[in-house]
């Protein structure tokens, strides 16, 4: 398991910040995992999942 930090998730996804926050409180995103005071990062699988079942989705979409 790998933790990874917003810019990877930013990266990973194609998404932006302010969009990524959007989606946590929709409930629609994975939620972050707070590493210490000021530092959060993401379960890689969980984002990685998540691209997944965007891919799902539009492929049963077509």
């Amino acid at each position: 398991m790998r933790i990874i930090r917003l810019k990877d998730v930013m990266s990973s996804t194609g998404l932006a910040r302010s969009t990524i926050y959007k989606y946590i409180v929709e409930g629609t995103f994975p939620k972050s995992v707070s590493l210490g005071d000021r530092g959060v990062g993401w379960v890689e699988g969980e984002v990685q999942d998540w691209i997944l079942a965007r891919i799902e989705e539009r492929d049963l979409a077509a």
